[in-house]
């Protein structure tokens, strides 16, 4: 949730369209409670039946966020949550069933006092124990995982604000409140139409709110620590409010305002009625026929110097709705504005001094402070290990009941994204792909999801059918037979099951395709153009060479057969390009169709053809309906 009345809608407008190369290279925290909740969730709306969508989520979202995206996703957990948190979910969860709220806490003293008694379970059994089961998955991929003190969405943003992460992945609109700089709110990584990302810099262009202002809304609004607020205030009320002042005393001012101290009128953007001159503040009399300046009398005497005319009886009738412009009534207007801005300021601020314990200190700490994670041991050093794909293929295996097959050839686009980057970072080491392929070659530019990609082939050594990895079983003779261990064997029922069962859900990746030739088993995978650039710029040149090679012969075949197909004119080779006039087009056609007809007709298919002429024997019926009608009757 977040900030209460609907902040996401407020910030929309600036929000960032985002295509799937935004995150190569880039550092992204992972709210993995977010994660988990909400993909989930979809997974068991399409299929009910579904097996542990929280780790199906977890698993193919990650590989599609390492692998296709080129991310590197830091995942944090939920800590322990605050006594306000804590009292604010079991409000929603009594709202939610209809229960009387008078036996909640009312004050931030009891709600400690309730939550040192009987303490309050951070999450149900049942989401605990999936958040382990993630965060085991997640240690076999090897990504780094963070426990955060209390909430994720406060580390993730901490981690943004310090600059250990380029971006934040949450939904939580309270991320800015806790420093975050860049959020992405929805991601998809299957889908073609580009991601939202919010910057707190253009935030603070479009609206002019800051970081203290957003926590101020809160207060006002409410939030996940406070789900009323103020009674009487909505977002376009608490953004009106929060905007007189600045950044640096919003804060002040709403102690000063919670103890009924209400800031003095030169404190507001407008002006004080006692600025203005005492002339203008006595608006002249106006006719009540025409509206102008003047009274009726005088109107009726001398005419109307806004009318333009000399007797009453000509003069203008004023519409519906007509308000004068002259110098009296603008000012007129403007005092009525001003009054009504000021009283609408006191009447705020009553609001707001009649609440208790206005503004809540706690909830401020919470927003501005930075003990999200443990001083002593500092920012942990984020690293992401090689994954332990035969630990992670026993984990699945148990867990989803998938086809270790199905899961090794799942992980291929992760394995060849590890490699590529080791070596683009150390080109002379001798490395081969999963301990048995090496590269071949690149076939062709593929776009996916609107994103151009490498499909690059795979060879699989002969000197590597036997090398294993370190701690990995040995290759079967199964395998071996149907092409190595990331085949699919195309008659297994149960495999081909779990595929189209797989299939319909969310965001897995795609497989890898299979080649076989001449007892060669070859794999052609997706890559980023960069990245394979970077790790075997010989070869991508020569790719890139051969490209420019076929363009140049498919443009000198197009050039040849538009000069041969150019139709002859009187005055020559009709130029390519230039189209043809009606007169020119319909003689060429009728002179065509006249020629045919010309030819013999043998005496028997006449005598077979009847009574019918022959023209309408021979006439071209590919031709529109308007050129045969000419052709018969001109």
């Amino acid at each position: 949730m977040g900030v209460g009345g609907s902040f996401w809608d407020l910030l929309k407008p600036y929000a960032r369209h985002e295509g799937a190369g935004y995150l190569r290279g880039r550092r992204v925290a992972v709210d993995l409670s977010y994660w988990i909740v909400s993909h989930s969730t979809a997974i068991r709306a399409r299929s009910p039946r579904a097996r542990k969508p929280h780790l199906r989520t977890t698993f193919f979202r990650t590989l599609s966020l390492f692998a296709k995206m080129g991310a590197f996703p830091v995942f944090v957990v939920d800590g322990e949550p605050s006594p306000l948190k804590s009292q604010a979910r079991a409000a929603r969860f009594f709202r939610g069933s209809g229960m009387d709220l008078a036996a909640l806490p009312s004050t931030e003293a009891e709600a400690e006092s309730s939550a040192s008694a009987a303490p309050v379970k951070a999450r149900n059994a049942a989401f605990t124990r999936s958040v382990e089961e993630c965060v085991e998955l997640l240690e076999y991929l090897g990504m780094p995982v963070l426990w955060a003190k209390g909430e994720a969405e406060a580390l993730c943003a901490q981690l943004n604000n310090e600059g250990h992460v380029d971006a934040c992945i949450t939904a939580d609109s309270d991320a800015f409140l806790f420093g975050a700089k860049t959020v992405i709110k929805v991601l998809k990584s299957n889908c073609k139409e580009p991601f939202e990302c919010y910057n707190i810099a253009d935030i603070e262009a479009g609206l002019g709110l800051k970081r203290k202002q957003m926590v101020a809304m809160a207060l006002l609004i409410g939030s996940d620590h406070d789900l009323q607020g103020v009674p009487g205030f909505g977002l376009e009320t608490a953004l009106r409010f929060v905007k007189l002042f600045d950044e640096d005393e919003i804060l002040e001012k709403l102690h000063e305002i919670g103890r009924g101290v209400y800031p003095f009128p030169e404190g507001f953007d407008s002006p004080h009625i006692d600025d203005l001159p005492s002339s203008s503040t006595k608006r002249s009399p106006h006719c009540s026929h025409c509206g102008h300046p003047g009274s009726k009398k005088n109107h009726s005497k001398v005419g109307c110097n806004y009318c333009l005319v000399d007797a009453l009886e000509n003069c203008v009738e004023k519409p519906a709705g007509f308000k004068c412009e002259c110098p009296s009534c603008d000012k007129a207007r403007e005092i009525k504005e001003q009054k009504k801005h000021e009283n609408w300021q006191i009447k705020v601020c009553k609001r707001i001094a009649a609440e208790t314990n206005f503004p809540n200190e706690e909830i401020i700490k919470l927003y501005l402070g930075d003990n999200n994670l443990d001083k002593e041991k500092g920012v942990p050093l984020l690293i992401w290990n090689k994954p332990d794909v035969e630990a992670l293929v026993d984990f699945l295996t148990y867990s989803q009941n998938w086809e270790p097959s199905y899961i090794r050839q799942t992980m291929l686009p992760m394995l060849s994204t590890i490699y590529l980057r080791e070596v683009a970072s150390s080109p002379s080491t001798p490395l081969l792909l999963y301990d048995q392929y090496e590269f071949d070659s690149i076939q062709r530019i593929k776009i996916r999801y609107g994103h151009p990609y490498y499909l690059v082939k795979w060879r699989r050594g002969t000197a590597s059918i036997n090398s294993n990895m370190s701690g990995k079983k040995p290759v079967t003779e199964e395998e071996t037979s149907s092409g190595g261990i990331v085949v699919l064997d195309e008659d297994d029922e149960e495999v081909d099951a779990v595929v189209c069962e797989s299939a319909e859900l969310l965001d897995e990746p795609d497989i890898p395709q299979v080649l076989s030739d001449d007892g060669c088993c070859f794999l052609l995978t997706d890559e980023d153009i960069q990245l394979v650039s970077a790790a075997f710029p010989k070869e991508t040149a020569r790719f890139q060479e051969e490209q420019r090679l076929k363009e140049a012969k498919s443009r000198s075949r197009k050039s040849k057969s538009s000069a041969n197909s150019s139709l002859e004119t009187p005055n020559g080779p009709r130029p390519s390009g230039v189209q043809l006039s009606i007169k020119d087009f319909y003689r060429l056609k009728k002179g065509l169709n006249i020629e045919s007809d010309r030819k013999p007709v043998r005496e028997g298919q006449a005598a077979k053809d009847g009574s019918r002429k022959a023209s309408d024997r021979d006439l071209n019926k590919s031709l529109p309906k308007s050129v045969r009608r000419r052709i018969l009757f001109d």
